[in-house]
């Protein structure tokens, strides 16, 4: 069951990892990093578990990311939150959209996306467009089909997408949000949400994607303040987006640095980062790794 809302004035924070590897040092510095923030602030922690992949998330997973939490020392309050648990809640936010007409069915492989950029990128002489992942920009092609009352076979392989021009005409331009520092000052940013294009919100075997999930999970859960990696900054710019159509509320962010390797690529469970197993094995304590990341 979702987290009750907080008592007037509360402020709510929350890890949410996904169970599809073994957490690292990263993740415990962003844990870590929520942990102090919260404590500071009087406020409480929640744990969430983003497992919306149900291929990649494996129970035991799950049972090995809590294990690792509770070796570094860190206590949640509150009941734990399961995405895979709530897809019901995930398909009634994505209905609304449907009937308002700002998601369209998208029938284009990434094969086709990619090719589409690269003839506009050679129509044009300049670079592909890219999101700010470096993933290239969705043409509008299955858009321009759906606003021509053209149809497909609705069983074919497809995604949602959100119809971005059609988005921000039904909430406005003026979309903001507040970061907070550790001392409490909040700064005011202006969302960006066109760098993005039309992305996707759902798969037809998916009824959310993490945009989607993780702004109606907030909400549900009462999140004040979110704490999280610079490496989703920019996705903060869907986030409010979608916090606006959807009429949920929008709460502070905080963005902490990330972790590289000798490389000096941001840590990764794609790319086999040592693990906190790894390193527990190895015979280092909670204490040190809290020290070595600067909470000690």
């Amino acid at each position: 069951m979702p987290t009750s809302p907080p008592a007037s004035g509360q402020l709510v924070l929350r890890f949410a990892p996904s169970p599809n590897g073994r957490l690292h040092l990263g993740h415990a510095l962003s844990a870590l990093t929520n942990e102090r923030l919260a404590r500071t602030m009087d406020g409480r922690l929640l744990l969430r578990i983003e497992d919306i992949d149900r291929e990649r998330c494996t129970p035991a997973l799950d049972v090995a990311l809590r294990e690792d939490l509770a070796w570094l020392g860190i206590a949640f309050d509150g009941d734990v939150r399961r995405q895979s648990e709530h897809f019901g809640e995930y398909r009634v936010a994505l209905e609304d959209l449907r009937r308002r007409s700002l998601v369209y069915p998208c029938f284009c492989s990434r094969q086709e996306v990619r090719a589409a950029a690269a003839a506009q990128a050679a129509a044009s002489g300049k670079p592909w467009p890219t999101d700010p992942d470096g993933a290239p920009l969705y043409s509008g092609t299955c858009r321009a089909t759906a606003l021509g009352g053209g149809t497909r076979e609705i069983e074919a392989p497809h995604v949602l997408r959100l119809d971005l021009e059609r988005a921000l005409a039904a909430v406005g331009e003026d979309l903001a949000y507040g970061v907070f520092d550790s001392s409490g000052g909040v700064t005011r940013v202006v969302a960006q949400p066109r760098r993005w294009g039309d992305v996707v919100l759902a798969r037809k075997d998916v009824p959310t994607s993490y945009h989607l999930a993780v702004v109606l999970d907030d909400a549900l859960q009462g999140v004040t303040h979110v704490v999280r990696g610079r490496d989703l900054e920019a996705a903060t710019d869907i986030h409010v987006l979608l916090q606006r159509l959807l009429g949920l509320p929008t709460p502070l962010y905080h963005f902490h640095d990330l972790l590289a390797d000798a490389e000096g690529r941001k840590l990764a469970k794609s790319r086999g980062s040592e693990s906190l197993a790894d390193l527990m094995a190895q015979g280092l304590t909670p204490d040190q790794i809290r020290r070595d990341l600067g909470f000690g």
